[in-house]
């Protein structure tokens, strides 16, 4: 007996999918005519921007309500300008300027940009409160750890995007911003009560959707008073008692993506996890980045057997299609390329921060210290290399160089030495205080900064990003800049 064809479109219709390289596969155009609701793009789908225009009208043509998504964050997470690093701050260097029209202004030229090239849903902002500077997976994503602050902004950052025609994706709920562990390879937990998360966490909901966000996105954190064992996607006390019954939200519940660990592991897989996020109170499922039609296809088989056994009520799924349908449906004005030159270079300089003295570094030794990217972030290049005009460069892992050879090569020129999250990067604190102890050494941190301060460094500059507007931002303050 065959798959009930109206029950494999319903699924279909409630499914964000996604396929390599940078033209669409014939079964992704295809799938989007059986029903599929729209498609993610990631750095791999993208060249330049008239493939990526050729690309959405080639997926248009399947469906032309089609959503096309895509994590354009600016600041660390791009995936528009993934080979170069984006021309614009994040949130972390907009929320030290602290400039309410600033934000709105980089989200709306963000969204240009985007609705230029055919894109019609931008997951971003991200809202969440980072509280934690051990946070592995927010850090520069964030406006900052000051509710208040963060909520300004993001409500800012929503209107500035959809100002462009660009619907607005705020995440990660109920907040992603106090974790220690990354969701993506497994599920962090959040032990507080209902009232900090009101306090600490969900106040920049709240501010975006007075502002009238059309989509916010799950987080796979466990939060024990109210998700027991699982994660918030999969639990209706967070999806409908919080978010739509006491916060209001009428708009599309986009899951993180389905394939992350905290999830799949959570639920047995991708299939089960869509089941529990549909049964939940999700509307519009992200199975990942690495998706293909087989597994498109496991989980419309898994959604079309829990219709059928009793685990999904059908009236829950055909609720979830209407509000993913609401989504596709949205239209702005359309949107006109930004100004990456003026806007974004100009906000990156304005969030540089100078502790100590930065003058004299004439043609120093810049020492840019590894650190890995999170699977959000991608392998985006960063730091001052491309933006240096009369200085070496070299490249180290903090826990295995030696700092006198630093210093040999060095000689009498000081080091400059660039990292990200360096006081929680291993070997990196000793590798900067031993230089420091006997070397003039002037710190730039382009990641999270946190408290840590190197004893003995001349100067300690902050960038708040390592985009690569906030690359030639500190280029410039050092006074490197080509």
């Amino acid at each position: 007996m065959g798959q009930d064809p109206g029950l494999r479109r319903l699924a279909l219709s409630t499914l964000l999918a996604a396929y390599p390289g940078p033209i669409p596969p014939d079964w992704a155009v295809d799938l989007l005519g059986e029903g599929l609701a729209g498609h993610t793009l990631f750095g791999t789908n993208i060249h330049d921007p008239a493939q990526v225009a050729a690309t959405t009208a080639e997926l248009r043509a399947g469906r032309p309500d089609v959503i096309i998504a895509i994590d354009e964050e600016g600041g660390d997470v791009t995936r528009l300008a993934h080979a170069t690093g984006s021309p614009y701050p994040g949130n972390a260097a907009l929320g030290a300027v602290d400039d309410v029209t600033l934000t709105r202004q980089v989200y709306a030229a963000i969204g240009a940009e985007l609705g230029a090239l055919g894109i019609t849903v931008d997951l971003a902002p991200t809202v969440d409160v980072n509280s934690a500077d051990e946070n592995p997976v927010i850090g520069t994503r964030s406006f900052g750890a000051d509710p208040a602050r963060v909520a300004t902004h993001s409500a800012a950052a929503v209107t500035g995007l959809q100002s462009a025609g660009v619907a607005a994706c705020a995440k990660h709920f109920p907040g992603h911003g106090a974790t220690v562990a990354d969701s993506h390879y497994e599920l962090p937990t959040v032990d507080v009560p209902p009232a900090v998360l009101r306090e600490r966490d969900l106040p920049p909901f709240a501010a975006v959707i007075d502002a009238g966000v059309r989509a916010i996105m799950t987080a796979h954190i466990r939060v024990p008073a109210l998700t027991g064992e699982g994660p918030a996607t999969f639990s209706r006390p967070i999806l409908v008692d919080l978010l739509r019954g006491e916060y209001g939200f009428t708009g599309t519940v986009i899951t993180d993506a389905l394939e992350m660990k905290g999830a799949a592991l959570a639920a047995g897989g991708v299939g089960p996890a869509a089941v529990r996020a549909l049964a939940a109170g999700a509307d519009l499922l992200c199975i990942g980045a690495k998706v293909d039609p087989d597994l498109v296809e496991l989980v419309v088989e898994e959604i079309v057997g829990a219709l059928g056994d009793g685990r999904l009520d059908r009236a829950r799924v055909e609720e979830a299609a209407g509000r993913a349908a609401e989504l596709a449906a949205w239209t702005g004005a359309a949107g006109t390329p930004g100004t990456p030159d003026g806007l974004g270079y100009a906000a990156a300089l304005r969030a540089v921060r100078v502790e100590g003295d930065v003058t004299g570094l004439t043609a120093p030794l810049v020492v840019q210290v590894h650190a890995a990217s999170t699977i959000a972030e991608g392998r985006v290049p960063w730091g001052l290399g491309p933006h240096l005009a009369r200085a070496e460069e070299v490249r180290v892992v903090a826990g295995d160089t030696d700092p006198d050879e630093l210093r040999r090569r060095a000689g009498d020129r000081p080091i400059v030495l660039v990292g990200r999250h360096l006081h929680r990067l291993p070997g990196a604190r000793e590798l900067v205080e031993a230089l420091a102890a006997a070397h003039p050494v002037a710190v730039v941190e382009m990641g999270w900064p946190g408290v840590w301060r190197p004893a003995g460094a001349r100067a300690f500059v902050t960038t708040y990003g390592a985009s690569h507007a906030n690359g030639r931002a500190a280029a410039q303050v050092l006074g490197l800049a080509s």
